[in-house]
């Protein structure tokens, strides 16, 4: 995995955790134990401080970063999905950012929220915890329990756990 110190500051990834070998980590960046990072993400954390916490996944290609002197959270067993662009202030636990997706300054996204595919959350947003929220601007459509969001919001965070440790353990560059 290509890792970079930046200016005294460099990734620190637990043991337990998982990231892909294309994956880039540059200066203070945190992957705490059973996260994991995918192929080709970029956690940019020069100016700013970016913690992935337990059981996070932040999947392949999309990029985090912040604003100068800010800190990003991804919660515990959050998942930010394929080709997002993440850069808010948080994504709440277990809250689950959908492909494509771009979360701008000083937003946040609450605890088990569903942030629909290809949404737009403006800066400085505070989305609240438990809904389903779509749109550019993203906006809440509904709560989400007893919705089909629900079980991708629960069964995602297990599922990459599972799946990171499968590449952890199976995947190896071919020739």
């Amino acid at each position: 995995m290509p890792s970079f110190e930046f200016e005294g500051k460099r990734p620190s990834v637990h043991p337990e955790a998982f990231v892909a070998p294309t994956a880039t980590l540059i200066g203070d960046v945190t992957v705490e134990k059973g996260a994991s990072v995918w192929y080709g993400a970029v956690l940019r954390a020069d100016i700013c401080t970016i913690v992935v916490r337990e059981g996070a996944n932040v999947q392949d290609n999309s990029v985090l970063h912040a604003a100068p002197g800010e800190t990003l959270v991804i919660g515990r067993n959050a998942t930010v999905g394929h080709g997002c662009v993440v850069h808010c202030a948080e994504v709440g636990e277990q809250a689950l950012v959908g492909n494509g997706s771009t979360l701008l300054d000083h937003a946040t996204v609450g605890r088990r929220t569903l942030v629909a595919a290809g949404s737009v959350v403006t800066p400085g947003t505070q989305l609240p915890g438990g809904m389903v929220v779509a749109g550019i601007p993203a906006k809440p459509t509904k709560p989400i329990d007893g919705t089909s969001s629900e079980f991708w919001v629960e069964q995602n965070p297990p599922y990459y756990q599972e799946l990171a440790q499968r590449h952890r353990d199976g995947a190896k560059e071919v020739s």
